[in-house]
């Protein structure tokens, strides 16, 4: 065989580069560590303070965390728009900070949506990043990314990708899905739960006025009015309104738990998996149209969950409140001996049905912990593990997304909380 020429083997090589880099994205939110989040990311703030070793990587917000999707999974992006050249970044501390920040997640269901817009030959990283990169994640984590949104793929990226397929397992490659326009991801999540950078959304319109008339994508469908019935995204204080007992605790919440305290303790991933779409939307209907929903005909623990989930972070406001948010993520600044006091007391200010529905839901997972089958479910769901997938559909900010240095502080306020349940609700 012909031997390829320097020149040639140069063009590959920069191919290849841009390509690893992607694979890279794609892979290196596959990793689980032993490593605490709050070891990480024990700061006080949304933004790490100057002195914080993470600092000069979360102060980008490449990564972010914005609730779960449309399947009740988590969604994890990442804005390549946001990558400074290379010479102003620590790649060593970009990919340290992936890892001790996207770990929290891979032991659930999550989805993955990649911006590539904005990946330039100015902030790609460099080969030795990306081959140190292969050596520090572990493929075997992938199993639980249930699908990788690519926005905005070039035909060069298409095009690496099917070059790349003897390295990407058959398995992994089918989780790979194109998305040429922001409003195709309406069918995976709502955007405007996504912090979309504005680059990106100006180049989606870009390329909309590219089109003729007659090939424009749909755009985002418009928000439908509230139904007469509708329980999904509806303040907590009308829910209380309408209930004919007037129980400040939703009949979603009331439901799911009910069921799950039944049935769902035995169930080893509870809360961590996701459930069928098609089934969700049932559910959700059923409920804004008034009608009863019953579990137990459905059998199915992960729709519960998923349900449970949706309803909460669906909430036009947390259950911990906006009021609360900047308390709440400078928790780490309190004193051990003073975070119970702190805690009733934050909690106390807040609506009656926002306090009633977060100790029964708390009450609840702190039970889930206490189970009497520790071989089956306590060792995968602690209050840790609880935390990570409750903190960010308990609280999150004005704008919805959030930055994963103050999902860091939501997470292990979380925690404490189901910690010391028993003293904060007395």
């Amino acid at each position: 065989m012909r031997p390829r020429s320097p020149s040639l083997v140069r063009r590959i090589g920069l191919k290849l580069n841009l390509s690893s880099f992607i694979c890279v994205i794609l892979l290196q939110s596959l990793c689980v560590s032993e490593t605490d989040v709050s070891q990480c990311f024990d700061a006080g703030s949304p933004h790490l303070p100057w002195d914080h070793p993470f600092y000069d990587i979360a102060r980008h917000q490449i990564i972010e965390v914005a609730g779960d999707d449309n399947f009740g999974r988590k969604v994890i992006v990442f804005n390549a728009c946001r990558m400074p050249p290379q010479h102003q970044l620590d790649h060593h501390k970009l990919l340290m900070y992936l890892k001790g920040t996207l770990d929290q997640y891979v032991e659930s269901d999550y989805t993955l949506i990649y911006f590539h817009h904005g990946l330039t030959s100015e902030n790609k990283p460099s080969l030795s990043w990306l081959r140190d990169a292969y050596r520090e994640f572990d493929r075997k984590y992938k199993k639980n990314i249930k699908a990788l949104y690519i926005v905005h793929p070039t035909m060069f990226i298409k095009t690496l990708l099917i070059l790349f397929k003897p390295i990407i397992s058959f398995k992994f490659g089918r989780k790979i899905n194109y998305v040429s326009y922001l409003s195709e991801l309406e069918d995976v999540v709502k955007c405007e739960q996504l912090l979309i950078p504005t680059r990106v959304k100006e180049y989606d319109n870009k390329l909309r006025a590219s089109l003729k008339p007659a090939a424009q994508p749909p755009m985002s469908p418009p928000r439908s009015p509230p139904l007469p019935n509708q329980v999904f995204g509806v303040p907590l204080e009308l829910l209380r309104q309408r209930s004919p007992d007037g129980d400040p605790v939703p009949v979603v919440m009331r439901d799911t738990i009910s069921f799950l305290s039944e049935q769902g303790l035995e169930i080893e991933g509870i809360f961590r998996r996701s459930a069928n779409v098609t089934l969700v939307k049932e559910v959700q209907l059923k409920y804004n149209s008034g009608a009863a929903v019953n579990f137990r005909e459905m059998e199915d623990v992960h729709l519960a969950a998923v349900i449970l989930k949706t309803f909460l972070r669906e909430l036009p406001e947390p259950l911990l409140t906006f009021k609360l948010y900047n308390d709440i993520v400078n928790f780490a600044s309190v004193s051990g001996e003073s975070q119970v006091t702190a805690m009733k007391t934050l909690l106390e200010s807040l609506p009656e049905e926002n306090y009633a529905s977060l100790r029964y839901l708390i009450t609840f997972l702190a039970y889930v912990c206490l189970c009497v089958l520790p071989t089956v479910l306590c060792v995968c769901m602690t209050n840790s593990n609880l935390a990570v997938v409750f903190g960010p559909n308990l609280l999150w900010g004005r704008d919805n997304a959030m930055s994963l240095s103050a999902i860091g502080p939501i997470n292990n306020f979380t925690r404490a909380l189901l910690d010391q349940q028993h003293m904060v609700f007395t």
